[in-house]
Parts: structure tokens; C-alpha cells; sequence
């Protein structure tokens, strides 16, 4: 707070009659204070208001100036979303042609693998028909030899029949 070059001599109270209650003497306070709004007050009082209006203007002026701030503020935060906004989408869509390079190398990966492996299953059927083939000729053969050994020679009958 400034001071003005003006020396108050001290105030002196002189009699005030009888106090009013402390809400009475509030409620006069507020309206002495209106009613010194429009007064001004003559003497040593005016450097008073002087005062008060400089720091009205003051505390206006640093209003203004927050609110300026604020709007640079605002400005530069709406710029860095913009920019940001920019940027995220533009690493969003390098991400995303990188996966479709990926998704293209590890596609052509198990297209090779799946005909080889188509190609395996193939010989693996081949295999599988021939072992079926040689089971049925193993089995063909064991029945020629059963049926033949079943078929006893006239030995084997005589010994056979001096158990029973």
C-alpha cells in the first residue's frame, strides 16, 4: 500500500453517546459505508479515497491481468491438445501400417507352412495306405500258415490222440 505525501493529524473521537448493540452498530457500520461511497469526505480524508481508488484501479488492472493469463492459458493448452492430438494420431497410424507389415510377413510364414504341411499329410496317407496294404498281406499270409499248421500230419495225430 502507498503512501501519500499527506500527513493525517491523528483522529479524535469525541463523544458519541451511548453505544449501540454490537448488531445495531454493524448495521449502521454498513450503511455509513454506503452512504460514504457517494461522499466524499473533506480534509485529510481525500488522500484517503485517493488511495482507495489507486488500489481499486490496481486490483482491477491485476483482475485483467489473471484473466489474460488465463486466456493465454486456455490458448496454449488448446494448442498442445491440437498438436498432441496431431501427433498420437500420427504414430497411431505408423503403429498400425507396422502391424499390417507384420501381420503380411507372419501371414506369407504360415501359408509356406501350411502347404508343407498339407504336402506331409499327403505322404502320410500315402504311408498309411501301404501299411494297411502290408497289414492285410501280413494278415492273408499268418491265416495261409494257421490253416495249413492246423492241418496235422499223421504223427502229430497219433500223439495227439495217445494224450486224450
Amino acid at each position: 500500500m502507498e503512501r501519500q505525501g499527506v500527513d493525517a493529524p491523528p483522529v479524535e473521537l469525541k463523544d458519541q453517546g451511548p453505544q449501540a448493540p454490537a448488531e445495531e452498530s454493524r448495521e449502521g457500520e454498513a450503511s455509513a459505508a454506503a452512504a460514504g461511497a457517494n461522499y466524499q469526505l473533506p480534509g485529510p480524508f481525500s488522500s484517503l479515497d485517493s488511495s482507495i481508488e489507486i488500489l481499486k484501479k490496481k486490483a482491477q488492472e491485476l483482475i485483467e491481468n489473471i484473466n489474460e493469463s488465463r486466456q493465454k492459458d486456455h490458448a496454449l493448452m488448446t494448442n498442445f491438445r491440437d498438436s498432441l492430438k496431431m501427433k498420437v494420431t500420427d504414430l497411431t497410424e505408423k503403429l498400425e501400417e507396422r502391424m499390417y507389415q507384420v501381420y503380411s510377413h507372419h501371414s506369407k510364414i504360415i501359408q509356406e507352412r501350411l502347404q508343407e504341411f498339407t504336402q506331409k499329410m499327403a505322404k502320410i496317407s500315402l504311408l498309411e495306405m501301404e501299411l494297411k496294404q502290408v497289414c492285410h498281406t501280413v494278415e492273408t499270409v499268418y491265416k495261409d500258415l494257421c490253416v495249413q499248421s492246423e492241418v496235422p500230419t499223421s504223427e502229430e495225430q497219433n500223439y495227439k490222440d495217445g494224450e486224450c
